[in-house]
């Protein structure tokens, strides 16, 4: 159903049952902790007008990998992370 380095590859769809008929979604998807310092590729501190996608392609080599940096920090939306200048960032090593 997804792309295979999307992060909401290998999980489980489920199916709900509504007098309109059946809606299939994929079941929530936990968080991992974050990764301990041994798995920090590199950290990146913010400039003016930086954008997650561009730091990703930048460090990962895909902007769509945005996702593995958000879930190194303990943030809700991905924009928290480049909003304030001079914040540093931990882009860590994708998991397998």
């Amino acid at each position: 159903m997804f792309d295979p380095a999307s992060r909401y590859a290998g999980l489980e769809t489920a199916t709900l049952v509504t007098p309109d008929g059946e809606v299939r979604y994929v079941r929530r998807r936990f968080l991992p902790p974050p990764p301990p310092e041994a798995e920090v590729l590199a950290e990146h501190t913010v400039v003016a007008g930086d954008r997650l996608d561009v730091i990703t392609a930048r460090y990962l080599g895909d902007p769509l990998q945005f996702w593995r940096v958000c879930d190194a920090h303990p943030v809700l939306h991905p924009g928290e992370l480049t909003d304030e200048v001079g914040e540093r960032i931990r882009i860590a090593l994708p998991r397998l």
